[in-house]
């Protein structure tokens, strides 16, 4: 279970998870036959990340197994670094979740993570921007992916939301990623935030949706733009769009009523 109170206009949203006895924690390495999944169902991406290697002592295992066994059988490997304080603070902190983390990513093909999360979570510092995050420089962003590509030179795509928040209410948001050695932007234009839980998860699917629909990766990034926005629009994190309206997006629609 994961509570949310959405904030609205100078109060912050708040979020606080309670995982601890969530039964995916209690999984261990065997306990799930992952060639049945990628081999013979053909399972095409695995994606996995920060939120799930730090629920217990065994996830990071059980992490690492699934990701060889989508590399032997030629699926994606998707990984979020989604890094949540509240997680890691007893058993670690940001130590054990980069710890955690870079012994996984060798092995990643696409990482996703947002401006905290590549500092606390991996260790790479964001340079030209303040605490909070207010301003957003491209050229930031761009060394930092560069460092971390040259660091991890498996990594086909790494992409990253670009996330100001002007209030609770309204946020600046757009992205940028690498893929395959070059950079595809979406510059921030303001959204209107309902409930901002599952803008980041839904960015993540439209970007893979883009990858594995074999589009080209500035299409991918805009979907995936498109998505998180649409996400932020409904309660909860999960998403309520489809491909349909988030095309439509994509390609400038307005809000205007569909009958």
């Amino acid at each position: 279970m994961n509570f949310t109170e959405r904030g609205f206009g100078p109060r912050g949203a708040v979020g606080c998870s309670d995982r601890g006895h969530t039964a995916i924690a209690q999984l261990k390495p065997g306990d799930i036959d992952w060639a049945q999944l990628f081999e013979r169902e053909g399972a095409r991406v695995l994606h996995t990340g920060g939120v799930f290697t730090a629920l217990s002592a065994t996830t990071p295992e059980v992490a690492r197994v699934a990701i060889q066994a989508a590399r032997r059988s030629g699926s994606l490997v998707s990984y979020d670094l989604n890094y949540r304080d509240s997680l890691w603070r007893s058993i670690g902190g940001r130590a054990r979740a980069r710890e955690v983390n870079r012994s996984l990513l060798s092995e990643v093909d696409v990482l996703f993570g947002n401006e905290e999360d590549f500092s606390a979570a991996l260790g790479f510092e964001l340079s030209g921007v303040d605490e909070q995050f207010k301003s957003l420089p491209m050229a930031s962003f761009r060394r930092m992916i560069d460092s971390v590509v040259g660091a991890y030179p498996n990594l086909k795509s790494v992409a990253t939301t670009l996330r100001t928040a002007r209030s609770a209410s309204v946020n600046g948001w757009g992205a940028i990623a690498y893929h395959s050695g070059s950079f595809y932007e979406v510059p921030q234009r303001e959204v209107e935030i309902f409930d901002r839980v599952g803008g980041g998860d839904s960015f993540a699917s439209g970007f893979l949706y883009g990858l594995i629909a074999d589009k080209d990766p500035q299409w991918a990034l805009e979907c995936g733009v498109a998505h998180g926005a649409l996400a932020m629009t409904t309660p909860g994190d999960t998403t309520m769009a489809s491909l349909a309206e988030v095309e439509r997006l994509m390609k400038g629609s307005s809000a205007r009523i569909e009958r």
